[in-house]
């Protein structure tokens, strides 16, 4: 960000400035008051998730960092983005008690075009020794979620996951951490957490790298 160490996409000087962490929504990880464990909406209408973890705003400057990371090949910095992830509250503890950590697919299609996964590659680099990358497949190749109204974001991911058949036992009676790079709505997590709820996971905590406040 502030181009004083070009081998990084950050330092420490950027990370003290931009990354402070601030209270969260424990269950969708929106920005709340310090004295609030949830937010309204949650309270109303829990969702598909017990815990929801975010490391930094999806803003300036992460918000071109994650763009640059996906879209202009730089996947070298996933072990940088993981460090971030594993330095914000509470994440050490959900690592610790998780059986497995399971990144969001993407389709074949996206996957042909943007030449890796980059929610396998901060998962990798988070917890490699629980790492499940094929138990959650995309079945459906959605338009980004980005390029769609909150309305259609909610229906368009309805239907777009499932548990590969012949894995689905090892997830029986498990907790999982959920990972990925930006959560927006969170149509595509919950959507997500859904199948693996269906597969018999007990436990499913959301990880992401930035969240859109």
């Amino acid at each position: 960000m502030c181009h004083a160490w070009p081998a990084q996409p950050v330092c420490e000087a950027c990370v003290g400035l931009f990354g402070q962490p601030v209270p969260r929504c424990t269950t969708c990880a929106r920005p709340v008051l310090a004295s609030m464990r949830q937010c309204g909406a949650c309270i109303t209408k829990p969702p598909q998730l017990d815990r929801c973890l975010a490391a930094v705003p999806y803003a300036y400057p992460w918000s071109t960092l994650v763009v640059d990371f996906k879209f202009q090949e730089h996947p070298a910095w996933a072990p940088r983005f993981a460090t971030l992830m594993r330095s914000a509250p509470w994440v050490e503890p959900a690592l610790e008690a998780a059986d497995l950590v399971i990144p969001m697919p993407l389709s074949r299609e996206r996957l042909r075009t943007r030449g890796f996964n980059q929610a396998l590659l901060l998962a990798r680099a988070l917890e490699p020794a629980k790492l499940m990358a094929s138990v959650l497949l995309r079945i459906v190749d959605t338009p980004p979620q980005s390029s769609l109204p909150r309305k259609q974001r909610l229906t368009s991911v309805q239907n777009a996951f499932a548990v590969e058949p012949l894995q689905a036992h090892r997830l029986q009676g498990t907790s999982v951490v959920l990972v990925d790079d930006v959560m927006t709505s969170g149509a595509s997590l919950h959507a997500a957490a859904k199948v693996l709820r269906q597969a018999g996971v007990t436990h499913i905590t959301a990880l992401v790298f930035a969240r859109t406040e």
